[in-house]
């Protein structure tokens, strides 16, 4: 019996678009080839088939495109698919499609438990260079609070953007900012002023996920990876980095359920600016849990005295439309302020610094 996959073929169309409008033409090949064995019944359809008849807001909303596209890549990475390693940028950035496609049919043929692996869940990409983009937020609430800050991150994944601070930046020709001898430089076309790049304290920092990567297992790591994009070897380059750091500073992570997690831990602390941030994720969230960890954020506001302030800080879509960049906003307590700080490119190869403090875009 044929399965509709109309609404997964939008999701398709449009992750498509997305990847080649940000740099990634290797990939929206990739799920062209994926998109047409899927309707024609082909192996892949057996991997998307919870997908059958859903509609292309909930595929969007899984991301079900960037599932299968992170499971060829794994396989390309770690040479088990031999015949994808052969057609994949690092080896052959420009295979002739036919060899392409057929190397993608062979491994949705071969590898069939390796790519279901990859399914149940969303992407963890840790996308580093997502750091730049939140640093004016870290700056913004050291400069106005004067305070150690205390950085709690939900969906932390791997925990590699825990060690925010020991990175190195470039904000274009604007400044720069952070350890010179770090094995990650962090760059970005910079519109605007800059933040406020001040001497700051990183006195705790701990993450929460339902899936923690653990980058001192080589298997993991290697997942980790093959949730970039294939042919833009800049961020692999740069998540290569921060593995390494990673294990010469090991992230604290908890494994647990993201408002649980939120209630426990996000209330303020005398002496220190509790920061909860986070990147890319709230779209992840079922509405039940954005509503608790809400309901956390607000109370912990109420809690927020000068000597104990809280933060929420986050990069994520803007609210009002998907196609639109992404937005910096910051929530600070007990002054109970929110602002946008600037507009981002979703895997920060670009931000537009709007202001910071009391003279940014308040809400």
């Amino acid at each position: 019996m044929s399965q509709d996959f109309s609404g997964l073929k939008q999701a398709f169309d449009f992750q498509r678009a997305a990847c080649a409008h940000l740099g990634s033409p290797f990939s929206a090949r990739v799920l062209a080839i994926l998109d047409w064995d899927i309707q024609a019944g082909g192996a892949y359809a057996g991997f998307v088939r919870p997908w059958a008849g859903a509609d292309p807001a909930q595929a969007l909303s899984d991301v079900t495109p960037l599932r299968l596209l992170a499971a060829l890549h794994y396989l390309a990475l770690s040479g088990a698919g031999a015949g994808l390693a052969a057609v994949y940028p690092a080896n052959g950035a420009d295979a002739e499609e036919d060899a392409l496609r057929a190397a993608i049919l062979r491994a949705g043929e071969l590898h069939r438990g390796v790519i279901e692996g990859f399914m149940p869940s969303p992407p963890q990409t840790n996308e580093v260079r997502r750091s730049i983009c939140l640093l004016g937020g870290f700056m913004t609430v050291a400069r106005e609070t004067g305070s150690p800050l205390r950085c709690l991150e939900i969906g932390t994944s791997a925990g590699l953007n825990q060690n925010w601070n020991r990175f190195r930046y470039r904000l274009g020709e604007v400044a720069t900012w952070g350890d010179a001898d770090s094995p990650v430089l962090i760059d970005a076309e910079w519109r605007g002023e800059a933040p406020p790049l001040v001497d700051l304290t990183v006195a705790e920092r701990r993450g929460c996920d339902l899936r923690p990567i653990d980058t001192a297992d080589p298997d993991q790591a290697l997942r980790l990876q093959a949730y970039v994009w294939a042919d833009q070897a800049d961020r692999l380059e740069r998540l290569r980095g921060a593995i390494a750091l990673a294990r010469l500073y090991p992230p604290t992570t908890d494994q647990g359920d993201a408002a649980d997690w939120v209630e426990a831990q996000a209330r303020p602390r005398p002496g220190m600016a509790t920061v909860l941030y986070h990147s890319v994720v709230w779209q992840y969230l079922p509405a039940a849990t954005q509503a608790r960890i809400t309901a956390a954020i607000e109370a912990a506001g109420r809690e927020a005295t000068p000597e104990s302030p809280f933060a929420w800080l986050r990069m994520e879509p803007d609210p009002t439309g998907i196609a639109k960049p992404m937005e910096i906003r910051l929530s600070l307590w007990p002054e109970g302020r929110e602002a946008v700080l600037a507009r981002v490119h979703p895997h920060g190869a670009m931000v537009s610094w709007l202001s910071s403090g009391a003279d940014a875009a308040v809400i």
